[in-house]
């Protein structure tokens, strides 16, 4: 496979267990955990950005997969990279790694917020709270993780105790945010002029309708195995990040299932399997019987032969 690494932000470790630039077994926690961050940012950017479409593009995850490969003198820094595929690669990604890159950057101003007792970035998905917490805890009173993000002339933004505290006490507290969620419609009060949407098979988000929203709502209600709702507006989110209530809606429309927008980020199956068989070395291919396609089941089973 063409392509190379590329240094996407650098970890400094500081702190007495981190002296002559040795990076603590304990810490690979926190190098998971950073993974988890800024795949779960990535993705939600994304989304906010494909308002509708559910399906991530093909690859999404090896685009934002941070490797470490080496470990730097000064203090304990740990440059992690993502694989890059060269201009010669099929043109569905941009050659530069934008999905992580805007990722790392949102956790930046994140943390340097939480640093500078400001509120947290407008466009910063607060249902990513919980996920954001979990970062640093393994660290003592006296060390912190300072991280910037490569090509930047920015200061680099601090997690230690304090920076953790500020987090923790916006995750004990509910708070409202602009969310979209797209669901299914399987219970709704016509008299009470309220309606759950389920998200998945735990997730419920209440919200309420107008009179001229209730044909829409009854309909995904009624069509619930073939239509899905989208509702945008004003939620209460949970303290673990999770939508509770719709306070004011702006916008609520149905998609039908059948006509999921096609994402042109994913090849077509018969390029995938055509992919698949190229990799095959041609005398693997020659060893396979003349009568594979009229008797499939009896290689496969064992049954006779037609």
């Amino acid at each position: 496979m063409a392509g190379g690494w590329k240094e996407i932000v650098q970890l400094r470790f500081k702190g007495e267990r981190f002296r002559d630039h040795a990076l603590d077994l304990g810490a690979l926690t926190e190098l998971r955990q950073f993974q988890r961050i800024v795949a779960e940012t990535a993705k939600a950017l994304w989304r906010a950005a494909n308002p509708g479409r559910e399906r991530l593009p093909a690859h999404f995850e090896d685009r934002t997969r941070l490797c470490l490969r080496r470990i730097d003198e000064g203090s304990t820094v740990a440059p992690l990279e993502v694989w890059v595929e060269d201009e010669g690669q099929p043109d569905l990604w941009d050659v530069e790694p934008k999905e992580v890159k805007e990722a790392v950057a949102l956790a930046r101003d994140v943390f340097d917020h939480l640093d500078r007792d400001l509120p947290l970035p407008d466009h910063f998905p607060k249902e990513l709270i919980a996920e954001y917490e979990e970062w640093g805890k393994t660290l003592e009173p006296n060390e912190e993780i300072e991280f910037e993000p490569v090509e930047t002339q920015r200061r680099p933004a601090r997690v230690n105790s304090r920076t953790r505290g500020r987090l923790t006490q916006f995750l004990e507290t509910p708070h409202s945010s602009t969310i979209e969620i797209i669901g299914h419609v399987l219970e709704a009060d016509v008299r009470q002029q309220r309606f759950q949407v389920w998200v998945d098979d735990r997730t419920a988000v209440v919200a309420t309708f107008n009179l001229d929203q209730e044909k829409l709502v009854t309909s995904a209600l009624k069509d619930h195995r073939s239509l899905r709702i989208l509702v945008r507006g004003t939620a209460d989110v949970s303290p673990q990040g999770r939508p509770t209530r719709f306070t004011a809606i702006e916008e609520l429309r149905l998609i039908a299932q059948s006509s999921e927008e096609i994402d042109p980020a994913v090849p077509a199956i018969e390029d995938v399997l055509a992919g698949l068989a190229s990799r095959v070395p041609v005398e693997e291919w020659r060893k396979l019987p003349a009568d594979l396609t009229d008797n499939l089941d009896h290689y496969l089973y064992g049954t006779p032969k037609r």
